[in-house]
């Protein structure tokens, strides 16, 4: 994305596309130039379940303000990341969105609910005519767990004017009444659906038992899935046999891992630090047992690193404890949801590992890289580590026994 410099507008800070406030900027004159009227036809690309005033919260239905050949790639991370899409260009799709909405109560019912259930499970975003009971107004949202949001407006009616195509494997769950809410999820995870299809038509109430289906933030929705789909993978992996010691490191859009695995029990701990002020750094773990309490430091961001760490321990057909040390560079210029954080962790885990053949070497090799790379000092993270603190004690006992 570029702006000439004779096309400047007074909104723009700097004029650089790299700028997150020019790119916000840019994204708004884009949009309110479409932004002509309160009624059009566009694509229904995706649900969003707001949270505050929870019960009672914000439904809509998020969509350009005018048809698009490529809707759905206005909500694809998993894309996004696999083709190395840069926060202007991830940015403008999402600002693009007009989110068009209603008070609706978490429990309630209508066609309207229906219409956005229906569109959630679609394959690919249906043709929808949106009727507004104003002209949106941009109000861009920033949020460290979903993706960013643009304009939004009161719906007045809306109607999908197609059939969406819905697979035969979401409709068997949507339908099975008697089907608890994270077997549907793990039914479709082993069937290819990603965790951004699954969070979202979570959100709308799509699955689960018909006496408990219900609307949950979206916010509060992509925790849920990265919660269950990681539960499910422990559980497997607990039953393989010890991985060696390796060091993993990958990274995107300025979120950098260093991933050490261990030979042992699984356990899992979180590390993340801004290389601004990596004495300020925020850490949640869990041993063999798991977590009892929702991750308060790490936040949805705990659950996405571990998703990715299962998801390649299961590859590896083997299990162990991993520290995973997060470093977020300024390349990072505004928050974008905690895709990031899951494929940032999946780059890491996709590269190829360095073993040792000991925790003390590993550890060495962890330090050296931080500094040169960060100039951060990791041991003040793993100096602090109740993993390998567990490790130290369990080692004790076994040569007391």
């Amino acid at each position: 994305m570029h702006l000439p410099q004779s096309k400047k507008h007074p909104l723009f800070n700097c004029g650089n596309p790299n700028c997150p406030e020019c790119s916000k900027a840019f994204s708004r004159i884009k949009v309110s130039e479409k932004i002509i009227k309160k009624d059009f036809v566009s694509d229904a690309v995706s649900p969003f379940v707001g949270r505050f005033n929870y019960p009672d919260i914000n439904v809509g239905i998020l969509a350009p303000p005018e048809e698009k050949e490529d809707a759905w790639l206005y909500d694809a991370p998993r894309f996004w990341a696999e083709n190395r899409l840069e926060i202007p260009q991830i940015i403008d799709y999402r600002t693009s969105l007009i989110n068009s909405s209603f008070k609706s109560s978490v429990r309630q019912r209508g066609k309207f609910l229906e219409l956005i259930q229906d569109a959630a499970m679609a394959s690919r975003p249906a043709d929808i005519e949106i009727n507004l009971e104003e002209k949106p107004s941009f109000r861009p949202n920033a949020d460290s767990v979903a993706a960013p949001t643009g304009p939004n407006a009161k719906l007045k009616k809306a109607r999908l004017t197609e059939n969406p195509n819905i697979h035969t494997k979401v409709q068997k769950v949507h339908y099975d009444k008697d089907m608890k809410a994270n077997e549907a999820l793990l039914y479709l995870y082993e069937n290819d659906f990603d965790e951004n299809f699954l969070s979202r038509a979570l959100s709308v109430g799509n699955f689960g038992l018909e006496r408990n289906r219900k609307l949950v933030p979206t916010r509060w929705s992509i925790t849920a899935t990265d919660d269950t789909l990681g539960k499910y993978l422990i559980e497997e992996v607990k039953k393989y046999n010890h991985v060696n010691y390796q060091a993993y490191f990958g990274s995107h859009l300025g979120n950098h891992y260093l991933i050490l695995f261990f030979p042992d029990a699984f356990g899992y701990e979180l590390f993340e630090a801004h290389v601004s002020n990596p004495e300020h750094f925020m850490t949640d773990f869990e041993f063999h047992t798991g977590r009892k309490y929702y991750a308060e430091d790490t936040a949805g961001g705990y659950y996405t690193v571990r998703l990715a760490i299962l998801e390649k321990m299961r590859r590896l057909k083997r299990q162990g404890s991993a520290i995973a040390l997060r470093f977020i560079t300024g390349d990072y210029t505004l928050p974008l949801g905690v895709w990031v954080t899951r494929e940032a962790a999946r780059n890491a885990m996709k590269s190829r590992p360095i073993d040792f053949s000991s925790k003390e070497l590993m550890i060495e090799y962890a330090k050296k890289l931080i500094k040169n790379k960060f100039n951060c000092d990791a041991g003040l993270y793993l100096g602090q580590s109740r993993i390998l603190k567990e490790m130290g004690s369990q080692a004790k006992l076994m040569r007391f026994i």
